[in-house]
This record gives C-alpha cells, sequence and structure tokens, in this order.
C-alpha cells in the first residue's frame, strides 16, 4: 500500500509517516515509479505507534515499545523498560503541568493586583 493509503487507514499524514520511518518505526519499500510502499502489517504498527503517542510518549519513547508494536499494543503486559519509560515520561509530565499551573497562578496573581480584582479568570 502507498503513503496516501496507509495514511488513509490510520487516520495520520503522510509526513507522519515519513517521520515515523527516518524514526525507524516502520519501514517501506520502494516501487519502480518511486513512491514509498508499505507492507499491510504497517497499519497495525502505525496504529500502535499512534495509541502511544497519544498516551504521551515521545517517539523515542515508543522505540522501546518496538517488539510489541505489531500486535494488540494496548493490551500486551508492559516489559521492565516499558514501565521505566512510561513512568519516566509521567514524571516529566507531571513537572510540566506543575510549571505551567505555577506560571498561570503568577499571572491570575498579577492580573487581580493590577486590577483590584475586578479581572476575573475565565475558568
Amino acid at each position: 500500500m502507498r503513503s496516501g493509503e496507509l495514511a488513509k487507514a490510520t487516520g495520520t499524514s503522510a509526513r507522519a509517516l515519513r517521520h515515523y520511518e527516518q524514526a525507524g518505526l516502520i519501514s517501506s519499500k520502494r516501487a519502480p515509479n518511486g513512491y514509498r510502499v508499505y507492507d499491510e502489517r504497517a497499519v497495525v504498527r502505525v496504529r500502535n505507534i499512534r495509541y502511544l503517542l497519544t498516551a504521551g510518549l515521545t517517539l523515542e519513547d515508543v522505540r522501546v515499545f518496538l517488539p510489541c508494536l505489531d500486535g494488540d499494543a494496548a493490551a500486551a503486559p508492559p516489559s521492565d523498560e516499558g514501565l521505566r519509560v512510561a513512568l519516566e515520561r509521567l514524571a516529566v509530565l507531571d513537572e510540566r503541568i506543575a510549571a505551567q499551573t505555577a506560571a498561570r497562578d503568577r499571572l491570575e496573581a498579577a492580573l487581580r493586583e493590577r486590577t483590584g480584582g475586578r479581572i476575573r479568570p475565565v475558568a
């Protein structure tokens, strides 16, 4: 299947597929006309990659899960390394959330101070 077909079947873009390929997560062959051609099994692999990315992992993190990308990654028991990577990513996300919350709180306090409390947060 060509890039456009794989992109449509997985709800992603051809550009994302090229990115996944550059990261070594998927592979293709070249047709005589130069187009990338993917194996039918790439659909499952790309869906699993997208599942893991949506869960908050990075492409580098996803590399740890290569052995299970061709099956049901969501149902597979995580390996020790997979758990380690996921926990590290969770810690990074928690740090970012805390930093953003602190920045929001500082901005809200500054607005209240500068406006005599007339400005109320929208959320």
